[in-house]
């Protein structure tokens, strides 16, 4: 990287819908400078160059080959997150992914060790348990204000993406299903706030072999479903919690809060992990009802992006990030684990570990995630 205190030098593969958001973190951190993008649609690059003040228009080859650029934003599709990880870190750059982190744990096992013997950052989506929602749960969890957790449940149900997407398919195909689809935000922010998972069991289903498409442009179009769209699972925490959850592309309508977490001294609604902000809701023993919490952290806006930031400010500081790719493998391998499982009939213990992330400290400026 540039010289001390200078940004650190990006650039973004993949811009299509989700990429807006990444082109603004460069505008919005004062540790992030992007200054060169590439798309297999040129002409979409060269869009996006033009709307965010982007300098360099490049293949991935010549991205991965410049040496001015310190961090590669991977936001390709799931099936290329793998081989650009792997392109970009030989090539020497840190690399912050869009999730998930690969498809298979194999992949995310040597992604992991690439990175680790050439010393460089890989960190993965989400970074949505650095908003101040998430933020403010796990301070209430650490502050004691219900003691010790003991359960957790998460629930992310809906019926599927064909009725808005324009191109649903691929949800229902490998890699994709309500699992891994929404799984990382919910499994992530149970890392967060709970820690790493010790054994899983799962059980799936697939409730409608075929799906009809009925938005624009591809209406009437039939897809064949190949993975599971209803999975549900039991979670054994290294600390001895015990949690449940639920992902479904089965269900028409529900009244589950999406994260609930419960201690030895109350119970705490945890907002939606696919967010930043949200209402946080304690009830503590004796308590006659519910109290919202005011936030206690920044970043409560659509901050995608942070988890890059947080990478820049970590090679400078010399400590651990927090978006880490130890975190993104865990919950790969647990999402893996929840299908393994429900075939197998059989308990899942985990091969992975990781930390739980460090919360971010209070009071931060909007533009920067260390002090």
């Amino acid at each position: 990287m540039s010289g001390a205190g200078s940004p650190a030098r990006v650039g973004i593969v993949g811009c299509g819908n989700i990429s807006g958001i990444y082109f603004k973190a460069g505008q919005t951190f004062r540790m992030l400078d992007i200054v060169a993008c590439a798309d297999l649609d040129k002409a979409r690059a060269e869009a996006r160059a033009q709307e965010y003040g982007v300098p360099k228009v490049l293949s991935v080859e010549e991205m991965l080959a410049d040496p001015d650029i310190d961090i590669v934003v991977n936001l390709t599709i799931p099936n290329a997150h793998y081989s650009v990880c792997k392109a970009a870190l030989e090539a020497g750059k840190h690399v912050h992914v869009e999730k998930p982190l690969s498809i298979t744990r194999e992949q995310g096992n040597e992604l992991l060790a690439i990175a680790n013997a050439k010393g460089l950052r890989l960190g993965c989506a989400p970074d949505t348990f650095l908003g101040g929602g998430l933020q403010t749960c796990r301070k209430l969890i650490d502050d004691g204000w219900i003691g010790e957790p003991i359960a957790a449940t998460a629930f992310m149900q809906c019926h599927g993406h064909e009725s808005w997407h324009p191109d649903p398919a691929f949800y229902y195909k490998a890699g994709g299903g309500p699992m891994f689809d929404m799984g990382p935000y919910y499994l992530t922010a149970l890392v967060f706030l709970v820690g790493p998972i010790k054994s899983i069991m799962g059980s799936t289903r697939v409730t409608f072999p075929e799906r009809t498409i009925t938005s624009q442009p591809k209406y009437g179009t039939q897809i064949t479903v190949d993975v599971p769209t209803h999975v549900s699972g039991i979670m054994n925490f290294a600390n001895g919690a015990i949690g449940t959850i639920t992902t479904s592309f089965d269900v028409w309508a529900h009244r589950h809060s999406c994260i609930e977490i419960y201690g030895t001294e109350g119970s705490l609604l945890v907002p939606d992990p696919n967010g930043f902000g949200g209402t946080v809701s304690v009830r503590r023993m004796g308590a006659p009802d519910w109290t919202d919490v005011p936030l206690s952290h920044g970043f409560a806006d659509n901050s995608r992006g942070v988890g890059v930031a947080d990478i820049a400010h970590a090679i400078r500081a010399g400590r651990p990030h927090r978006c880490s790719g130890e975190l993104a493998n865990h919950v790969l391998e647990a999402m893996h684990a929840f299908h393994d499982s429900s075939d197998a009939g059989a308990l899942y213990t985990m091969q992975s570990a990781c930390e739980r992330p460090k919360p971010l400290p209070m009071g931060l400026p909007k533009d920067a995630v260390d002090d």
